[in-house]
């Protein structure tokens, strides 16, 4: 089940790069370059975090990996024009930071 979870999780990151790769070089017509850049990526990435939540090691880390999650995928619907439209990049990059300390120490 773990294992099966980790693949779901990261086929979304990929595909969370895939739609920020081609929104950012304008691959597409200008809507759909700023579906995927603005809301598509976000609502991937937010559903990578609320899989990755359950794996991480550190317990303490939990519920900010939901926060996280909740913060992309509802920021990712908030209109580009309002003063909480920066909720999207704060869940991105606290879902990043809390997975970054979340990695396992290397044993020497």
């Amino acid at each position: 089940m773990k294992k099966d979870t980790a693949l779901i999780q990261g086929v979304l990151s990929i595909a969370a790069l895939i739609c920020l790769v081609v929104g950012f070089f304008n691959l597409l017509s200008p809507e759909l370059n700023d579906l995927l850049f603005h809301k598509v990526f976000y609502v991937l990435i937010g559903a990578s975090f609320f899989l990755q939540a359950p794996m991480l090691a550190n317990r303490n880390f939990l519920y900010p990996m939901y926060l996280a999650a909740i913060l992309c995928v509802i920021g990712a619907f908030v209109p580009a024009g309002s003063s909480f439209s920066s909720v999207k990049t704060i869940g991105l990059f606290a879902g990043v930071i809390l997975s970054l300390f979340n990695r396992p120490r290397m044993q020497k």
